[in-house]
């Protein structure tokens, strides 16, 4: 039986491990949730309770977590990554590290290199790589059914997340977060296009800051010039639409045909070729449809993280190398420090190859 811990037990933690859980409940991981540790004792004691073993122990500090546990998730505000992630690598334990790895590109790399060295299994939270719309849109590139890929329009949009169901402030702080949507959402973004369309060579970016938090952007425009002569926009806004979640639009122009999807984890995906439309649905595997998860506003949003959590999972107890690896997140923090230097630039584009 793999026994998991848990550093950092806010929203994110949450979503992993009632993910876990359900499939613990559910048959599907050999597993149990048997320590955790917060900053708040009271929201650690909360997390146990609600998603934990029985006995479930709430501990002191992240080294203890080590200690009890056989791989480690690594949920805290982005800051602290560093210090969870090396008590993890001392212990000689695999460890899933959400995203961004780091608020800065040099500390980013700084952390990969010591999990490197060390060689403990890693994996890095990446979780729109295991969605099923995104793969869907990836092998619909390399089938090379629509012709070439030409040029991508990506919206992403969310409410400022120090409010409403986030429930934390440290988003809006920039010694903890390191940067604003651009970092701290959109790092998602950048990975996924590279992850559908190949390398970028060519980063131009300019941001924003209207909310009144020093050095935590709230608008980002990024152009990315792709190998493949691909051109993509992305728009990243955090607003204070509060009924509005977190939501993503991408439309992609192929030479044969036009994509685009408004679900950024099920789709389904639209496609429009000179024959006409046709809508693709993209099917979670059966055992994420299988799981014993509600249907209201808080199961679809836990299933989405299932199948990396799995993954991680499943690799620890075979012994491989997980993926998304720390690697890959690594090249998506250089995305979007060029983004920053080319913001800060004025816009003059920033070359990577």
């Amino acid at each position: 039986m793999l026994r998991i811990g848990f550093v950092g037990t806010g929203l994110i933690g949450w979503a992993h491990a009632l993910g876990l859980k359900a499939m613990i409940d559910g048959g599907v991981l050999n597993a149990a949730i048997v320590v955790a540790h917060d900053r708040s004792e009271q929201r650690a004691r909360g997390f146990a309770d609600a998603v934990g073993a029985k006995g479930m122990a709430v501990v002191s500090d992240a080294s203890e977590v080590v200690t009890r546990s056989d791989a480690v998730w690594v949920c805290t505000p982005t800051s602290v990554h560093r210090a969870a992630v090396d008590a993890a690598v001392a212990g000689g334990r695999p460890v899933f590290c959400e995203k961004p790895l780091s608020t800065d590109l040099a500390s980013a790399t700084a952390l990969v290199e010591a999990v490197d060295a060390a060689g403990v299994l890693s994996q890095s939270g990446l979780v729109l790589r295991s969605a099923p719309v995104f793969r869907a849109l990836r092998d619909i590139v390399e089938s090379g059914e629509l012709g070439q890929p030409m040029a991508v329009v990506f919206r992403d949009d969310q409410y400022f997340p120090n409010q409403g169901k986030y429930a934390s402030k440290w988003r809006a702080d920039v010694a903890q977060a390191g940067g604003g949507c651009l970092l701290e959402h959109s790092i998602h973004d950048v990975d996924i296009l590279r992850f559908c369309f190949g390398e970028v060579d060519a980063v131009t970016a300019r941001t924003a800051y209207m909310s009144g938090h020093e050095g935590v952007e709230d608008v980002a425009s990024v152009s990315l010039s792709f190998a493949s002569g691909l051109e993509a926009q992305l728009t990243s806004v955090w607003h204070d639409v509060l009924s509005r979640g977190s939501t993503r639009r991408v439309e992609v122009f192929f030479r044969e045909g036009y994509v685009w999807l408004n679900n950024e984890f099920w789709g389904p995906l639209h496609i429009q070729t000179s024959e006409g439309k046709e809508l693709r649905p993209c099917p979670s595997p059966e055992w994420v449809d299988a799981l014993p998860l509600d249907d209201d506003e808080i199961g679809p949003a836990v299933r989405a993280y299932t199948e990396a959590d799995r993954g991680f999972a499943d690799a620890v107890v075979a012994g491989r190398p997980p993926e998304p690896s720390l690697d890959e997140a690594l090249i998506a923090h250089r995305l979007v420090d060029a983004a920053y230097r080319s913001s800060a630039s004025h816009g003059l584009p920033v070359h990577l190859r």
